[in-house]
């Protein structure tokens, strides 16, 4: 029979006060996480990945200003990073210079790198990386040289004390729900692009290569899930398939483009898309049986 040790109180009472926290929340409080989850999610998306990682499209200092905030909220890294391994992780897919080379199993691609040393071959390479783009950045520049105070202010700070402040939230509610449990959240779902969308899914761009599209995460890393689009059209802006809608981020940079802060938006023209289906495809069309069980 187990045997309870002197941890096993504390840890329960931590337990029960995270679910009567979570359970006696208010309404606005819950709807403040999801809006936190969304911004700080899309400040990943947008910025980290689709403009500064790839410069899939370029946008102006206002711009790049908000979404620095919105990628510094999602407490991924500073941005250059993210986009140091994230560019890595495109150059040398699945090997062991890949930061969360998938072949090493599901759990080390979706938080196992994270928890272990990085593999020689990952610190050796990265070296040669061209960040020099980012550098030149000065919304970059300054978010790397305050990166923790901003982290700290922007991600758990501000989350927590603003419903307390607005409509008397108990602090320890806001805490618990808009900044542990959003935060636990939006990395899982950003996570889920390394691992599951490196497993579950097809891939009707290129079936030779491990990237698929997943439902799950196209959903909830706003449009991130066109992972086998996105490997093969690494510079598309829109990351996602020919006609599909379900993408928060393209919306985001779309929008943007309207108001006139975005601008230079790489596409791939549809015929050069069908033609390559057609050459390197596994014969499916967009979201098929492959990502139902996601």
């Amino acid at each position: 029979m187990a045997q309870c040790d002197s941890h096993g109180e504390p840890a329960s009472l931590l337990h029960l006060w995270f679910l009567l926290g979570f359970f006696a929340v208010q309404w606005k409080t819950v709807l403040a996480a999801y809006m936190l989850y969304t911004v700080s999610g899309i400040g990943v998306t947008a910025g980290s990945h689709r403009l500064w990682s790839h410069k899939s499209y370029k946008a102006k200092l206002p711009y790049r200003i908000m979404v620095m905030i919105f990628q510094t909220m999602a407490f991924q890294n500073d941005i250059f990073d993210w986009a140091r391994d994230h560019r890595m992780h495109h150059k040398y897919s699945e090997t062991t210079a890949d930061p969360h080379d998938a072949t090493r199993g599901f759990f080390f691609s979706h938080v196992g790198w994270l928890l272990v040393r990085k593999h020689p071959d990952v610190r050796n390479k990265g070296k040669n990386i061209d960040m020099s783009d980012l550098l030149a950045d000065p919304v970059v520049r300054f978010q790397r040289r305050y990166y923790f105070p901003l982290m700290l202010s922007l991600c758990f700070i501000l989350p927590a004390v603003l419903p307390w402040w607005l409509w008397e939230e108990t602090l320890w509610n806001a805490f618990v729900v808009c900044s542990l449990t959003r935060y636990c959240f939006t990395l899982n779902m950003t996570w889920l692009v390394n691992s599951a969308a490196h497993i579950w899914g097809n891939r009707p761009y290129d079936r030779h290569i491990s990237p698929r599209q997943n439902l799950v995460t196209i959903v909830g890393a706003h449009g991130e899930g066109f992972h086998n689009y996105h490997h093969t059209f690494p510079y598309d802006y829109r990351t996602s398939e020919l006609g599909c809608r379900i993408n928060t981020t393209t919306w985001f940079i779309d929008f943007f483009a309207w108001l006139g802060q975005v601008y230079d938006r790489k596409e791939v023209p549809t015929n050069v898309v069908e033609r390559r289906m057609e050459r390197t495809g596994d014969g499916s069309r967009g979201l098929t049986a492959g990502t139902r069980s996601w």
